[in-house]
């Protein structure tokens, strides 16, 4: 399903966190980053696209989000589960493809 629909940063606690979390990293304010995306996805595994070296995950898919930002030319990652908070990606990794765009039959 398309996600062009999401809701705006206030409407959305995910979205709202990760752009207070940006402009701390940043040093900018808030009003100073866009909302790329904020998409619903489903990760390969339990790192949500966001695995730290040395660490062990669950090996099942996982509903989730992405939420990217920009700030001053430059875009940010926050990926999360469908519950619980997002968190910055320093080297994102991409989600499962949408099922909606493959020849699969449904």
């Amino acid at each position: 399903m398309p996600t062009s629909s999401s809701p705006t940063p206030a409407e959305d606690p995910k979205v709202a966190a990760a752009i207070a979390d940006l402009a701390k990293r940043q040093g900018v304010k808030s009003e100073e980053i866009t909302v790329v995306s904020n998409d619903k996805v489903t990760w390969r595994d339990g790192s949500l696209g966001c695995p730290e070296p040395g660490k062990m995950y669950t090996m099942v898919l996982t509903d989730g989000v992405r939420v990217v930002l920009e700030a001053a030319g430059t875009t940010y990652e926050y990926h999360g589960a469908e519950s619980g908070p997002v968190r910055f990606c320093e080297n994102p990794q991409e989600p499962v493809p949408d099922k909606g765009s493959s020849d699969a039959p449904q």
